[in-house]
């Protein structure tokens, strides 16, 4: 097994290190004080992504994209986590449903997405819907051959950076015709609510949306009826991908910043690293990003080698629980090496405190991943998690 990158892998994960450094890293703390990024600095920075060669980064050539396999997709997502603020949500990434629309549907929004002209966002939480999308309420109802849309949406990231919403409803409120739209702004009948202020400060908003008797033309339903879980289910698992890589990006910052600190400032005459209790917190992070680091590109390697879609979906649960996890332990012990420096929102260390804590909660909680994990045991053995290779 050769678990060494070749130069062309080399170079994108450079790539998306300087991309970080010299574009994102600059707007952090602009972003922090304003809570999103300035409007004014959003179509420089669109520029930026598709100057540096990063549009499309998730799609093929087919569609307009880069045609990266997901290993080296992952390179490139791993060093967008270090940027603070979900500032990684600059370089877009086109929603993975769309490639099962119709040519129309492609041709219209994906391919338009993939250069940044268009950009879609998801509504599919509601108040009472989130971990069970069977407890979504909002319908699809069709009359006189066009679809009216009633329900409200909680949590639709990136809202205010959108053009077009893929909206999960409910055909005729059956919860066994789960179906996705595609939804145009502005629309008739659809009210953004507010977009409330989180823990962490992101590049963009997550709004809260009502849709009344909102009217979608028959030709924007994506997908069949009652197929709406299924093309979920499969931007859930490049969504669980890029939490787990970008958390390991932000792990392996923060631990760079307080390894550093660590050999740099001096207390009792010598470096605080030579304390054992700070050398043991090292070492600890340590372990833990290359555990997951791990995990990651394994994951990422099976997905290009066409491993099964059960299996995939399997260990990218996992994935994103412990890489979620293990970034937190990391970047939490960052902040204590760091002292008060590190509670200091001028410091990257504290941002990303507070920008990690999100990924335990988001595109499926770390009780979820667990409940898949445990599933996937129940069903297959624990050799679909033991083995080191199908059989």
């Amino acid at each position: 097994m050769d678990f060494e990158f070749n130069p062309r892998q080399k170079a994108l994960s450079k790539l998306g290190r300087d991309f970080v450094e010299q574009v994102l890293q600059p707007l952090e703390q602009v972003t922090d004080e304003h809570g999103e990024l300035p409007e004014n600095k959003r179509a420089d920075v669109r520029q930026a992504v598709r100057d540096w060669g990063l549009a499309g980064i998730n799609l093929g050539h087919e569609h307009g994209g880069l045609g990266l396999t997901m290993v080296e997709q992952t390179l490139v997502e791993e060093q967008l986590g270090r940027a603070t603020n979900g500032l990684w949500s600059c370089v877009w990434r086109p929603p993975v449903s769309l490639k099962f629309g119709t040519q129309a549907q492609i041709d219209d929004y994906l391919i338009p997405s993939a250069c940044g002209e268009r950009r879609g966002c998801f509504a599919i939480t509601e108040a009472d819907a989130g971990s069970d999308p069977r407890r979504v309420k909002t319908k699809a109802v069709m009359r006189d051959g066009q679809w009216y849309l009633s329900g409200e949406k909680w949590f639709v990231t990136s809202y205010n950076a959108s053009d077009f919403i893929i909206v999960h409803a409910h055909v005729d409120d059956d919860p066994d015709k789960p179906t996705l739209f595609l939804v145009d702004k502005p629309v008739l009948n659809m009210t953004h609510v507010r977009s409330p202020k989180f823990m962490h400060n992101f590049a963009f908003d997550h709004a809260e949306l009502i849709f009344d008797e909102t009217p979608v033309a028959a030709d924007r339903q994506l997908g069949e009826i009652g197929q709406g879980f299924e093309l979920t289910k499969d931007w859930f698992v490049e969504a669980r991908l890029q939490i787990a890589a970008h958390s390991i990006g932000a792990a392996t910052r923060a631990a760079e910043i307080a390894n550093e600190f660590a050999t740099s400032r001096h207390q009792f005459d010598r470096a605080i690293r030579d304390f054992q209790g700070i050398e043991f917190m090292l070492a600890d992070m340590a372990v833990d990003i290359f555990a997951a680091k791990s995990m990651l590109y394994r994951v990422a390697a099976e997905i290009d080698a066409g491993a099964d879609r059960s299996r995939v979906h399997a260990h990218a649960s996992a994935l994103k629980l412990f890489c979620s996890e293990a970034s937190g332990r990391v970047i939490d012990k960052a902040v204590q090496i760091l002292g008060g420096r590190g509670y200091m929102r001028e410091n990257p260390a504290e941002r990303l405190y507070r920008d990690i804590r999100v990924d335990r909660i988001w595109e499926g909680t770390s009780e979820i991943q667990r409940s898949v994990v445990g599933g996937r045991i129940r069903k297959h053995g624990m050799r679909i998690y033991s083995e080191a290779f199908e059989t």
